[in-house]
């Protein structure tokens, strides 16, 4: 059986999809590392919504596949970038989605780590920001989830300098009841977040960035650096304080930044795994083992699928993740919160079921395969 899939100069061109899927198996949580997927939602695709209403979930399907990141292993980061957070996913149903995914959490035993942020308000004093946060930190503490203190549009508008970003985080950090996970997300995922930690430049605000923890190193469990910059995540790795993890948050770098060198290795924080969870899972478990070599022949593969889904506009990955989702037949549709799944071309869609079908990632490559077919068809292209 052969499809036909559109390329980028408006031909088509023919792919034979694989016939078995690559074999992978749930298992234990992991010894070398640890390991967080950004998961998606899933839409209620019967919801009479538009764009702009706030986003309808499919609760039922939502769990499910946090239950599917669990049964591999992986502890599941909630409520993140990843998830449409300030791109179709309100503070109000994040607080839903953090309140049923750690009960969920508890009753499967799985890790979960929860993003505290500041989307209830758009723009306000340093003042009303620091209690946006404290609002979304208390919600994130009482659900029983390790908290991930996210950047802030609004802190990036209102801040005059670095000095409110080290008094926003101290007051942060010293209420904190556990340490935090601290998350840089870089302008290409959010244009909003343009110099953050008071600084144009990137040496002046990891500056910022390390005074923080430096003064807080018992509240800060780790760092997630979602840069796509791979020389300066190893820099600032080696600069942390013993005990400080540095979960990778580099989609295009992450084989090698979780394989490590003599002086260190990242744990990893990432979106790509959510689509790639079973096969990273696997991966990690042979890096368990001590077989560098082994992991890197199983990840390093699947860099050029992940590279694929975060190209520029990088904040638009998320129709990927979820097309991607849906081939695999985690849900039962191609509908994304905020209508968000007309976001990327055809072409994109196509290349990257090619690539994830490549890869072995589709349980029933025959279902992927018809569910693709059916996509092509909407936008008028036969087989």
């Amino acid at each position: 059986m052969t499809i036909q899939l559109p390329d980028a100069e408006g031909g088509l061109r023919t792919y034979e999809p694989r016939t078995e899927p690559l074999a992978v198996s749930p298992g234990t949580p992991f010894a070398s590392r640890t390991v967080f997927s950004a998961a998606h939602v899933v839409a209620d695709p019967y919801a009479d919504v538009s764009p702009d209403s706030p986003a309808a979930v499919d609760w039922d399907a939502t769990l499910a596949f946090r239950r599917h990141l669990w049964s591999h292993g992986l502890g599941v980061a909630e409520a993140m970038d990843t998830a449409q957070r300030g791109m179709g996913l309100d503070w109000a149903g994040a607080a839903e989605l953090i309140r049923r995914s750690a009960a969920e959490a508890r009753s499967m035993g799985g890790r979960i780590a929860c993003g505290v942020g500041t989307d209830q308000i758009t723009n306000g004093s340093v003042a009303e920001i620091r209690a946006a946060y404290e609002e979304q930190l208390a919600v994130v503490e009482e659900s029983g989830a390790q908290p991930i203190l996210m950047a802030s549009r609004a802190l990036a508008a209102a801040a005059s300098g670095p000095e409110d970003y080290l008094e926003t985080y101290g007051r942060l950090l010293r209420q904190s009841a556990e340490p935090v996970i601290l998350h840089w997300l870089g302008p290409m995922f959010d244009p909003a977040l343009e110099g953050y930690w008071g600084s144009a430049g990137l040496d002046a605000a990891t500056e910022t960035f390390l005074e923080v923890i430096a003064a807080h190193p018992d509240k800060v469990d780790g760092v997630k650096v979602s840069l796509l910059d791979a020389r300066r995540e190893i820099e600032l790795r080696r600069r942390l304080p013993r005990g400080v993890r540095c979960y990778t948050g580099d989609d295009f770098h992450y084989p090698e930044l979780i394989a490590g060198d003599d002086q260190g290795f990242s744990h990893a924080l990432l979106g790509i795994f959510d689509p790639l969870g079973p096969l990273a899972a696997a991966a990690v478990r042979v890096l368990d083992t001590g077989d560098t070599a082994g992991f890197r022949s199983l990840l390093d593969p699947t860099v050029e699928l992940s590279r694929h889904l975060f190209q520029a506009p990088t904040r638009f990955y998320k129709t990927g993740v979820v097309l991607l989702a849906w081939l695999a037949g985690h849900q039962s549709h191609f509908t994304m919160v905020g209508g968000l799944q007309s976001a990327r071309s055809l072409p994109h869609l196509a290349r990257a079921y090619e690539l994830a079908d490549g890869l072995g990632l589709f349980p029933d490559p025959k279902l992927a395969e018809e569910r693709m077919k059916n996509l092509l068809s909407l936008y008028g292209v036969s087989q």
